[in-house]
């Protein structure tokens, strides 16, 4: 995964306020750069990369031009839309200029495939552009200090408005943004920003597994080598507070083994690696690891297991909590690999 998006919040974080307000502008200038360097005519750029499912330009010339000069919401739009295409990492658009400029030159060099014509796209495409708009419009909201960990955000008839699509849509989009962790939906009370913010920056993760299920593999063996350096990191962890969670989680999957409850021992298998990411202590892994565990969650194909399966759960498990109780980081990675090599042959996804 590009290192940027890893470590893009660590890097800014220490950046002082004025340089964070620069941001909006770089995005603006980076656009301007990227139509320039492509030797694309405002009309041509929005013919290549804004239009909509009937082939209908989704934008006006003095829009982008404007968008250009002083900035806005659908500028976001704009970077989208030609990032997409262009296999360019979204997250590049708010570097300086010259950063942008020299990074871009590697990207297109690096193309051997002519950018794709948008305007044939699918209902289900339609909504991950609406997911990642979202997305970037969050984040942004968070890096300009618009927007904090547990704010209310704006009504679905507000957003629907922002982003020129039906409420129900934006509803849509919500409710995948809830089941990732995102934002808190709460009946009567409105939308909130989650605590942990930290999921709109690991963009790379987005929604490809909610709307193309031929990436199940991948999305794995990405877990897979997060959960690997995620126990090295709890056996060598002195987080006591963390290493408590997982010592009670232990202790209740234990329980429900021994009570034959299969659905509390399952929940609980998820809650288990949660906390050993909890004690691995980096906090991207822990991220990661949360938002993945969601999304397979939307597509297992069931939650039931054996007797057979639940003992062999239960044991894996002691092994894994014993290496990292004993600070075996080896014997923790080892053990854990054995679980999940095991866990893909208990439960199939669609």
């Amino acid at each position: 995964m590009d290192e940027l998006i890893l470590n893009y919040r660590q890097t800014h974080a220490e950046e002082p306020v004025e340089e964070m307000n620069r941001i909006p502008e770089n995005k603006r200038n980076n656009v301007r750069y990227l139509r320039h360097h492509l030797g694309l005519t405002q009309k041509d750029f929005i013919s290549q990369f804004l239009t909509d499912d009937s082939g209908k330009a989704a934008m006006s010339i003095a829009t982008l031009s404007n968008l250009e000069a002083k900035g806005g919401v659908r500028l976001d739009e704009v970077i989208l839309a030609s990032a997409d295409a262009l296999g360019i990492d979204v997250l590049l658009f708010t570097e300086e200029p010259e950063r942008f400029a020299e990074r871009l030159d590697l990207v297109l060099d690096d193309q051997k495939e002519p950018v794709p014509a948008q305007g044939d796209t699918s209902k289900k495409g339609n909504i991950k552009q609406l997911l990642d708009r979202m997305t970037m419009y969050f984040a942004g909201q968070f890096l300009e200090k618009k927007l904090k960990r547990g704010d209310k955000i704006e009504s679905d008839r507000t957003l629907a408005e922002k982003f020129g699509v039906g409420r129900s849509a934006v509803r849509e989009a919500l409710k995948v943004l809830d089941v990732l962790g995102m934002i808190d939906i709460r009946p009567g009370q409105g939308t909130f920003i989650s605590n942990s913010e930290a999921g709109f920056f690991i963009i790379p993760l987005s929604w490809s597994i909610f709307l193309n299920g031929d990436q199940i593999d991948e999305i794995l063996e990405l877990r897979d080598m997060l959960e690997l350096k995620a126990a090295e990191l709890a056996a060598k962890s002195d987080d006591e507070k963390a290493r408590e969670h997982l010592n009670d989680v232990t202790g209740r999957i234990r329980d429900a083994y021994m009570n034959n409850d299969a659905k509390v021992l399952l929940n609980n298998d998820v809650e288990f690696h949660l906390c050993i990411a909890e004690c691995s202590g980096n906090a991207v892994i822990y991220t990661m690891i949360q938002t993945i565990s969601n999304l397979m969650r939307q597509v297992s194909a069931t939650g039931m297991v054996t007797e057979e399966q639940m003992k062999a759960i239960y044991e894996e498990h002691q092994l894994i909590y014993g290496a990292i109780l004993s600070r075996d980081s080896e014997g923790a990675v080892r053990y854990m690999k054995e679980h999940l090599d095991n866990s893909k042959n208990r439960y199939q996804y669609r």
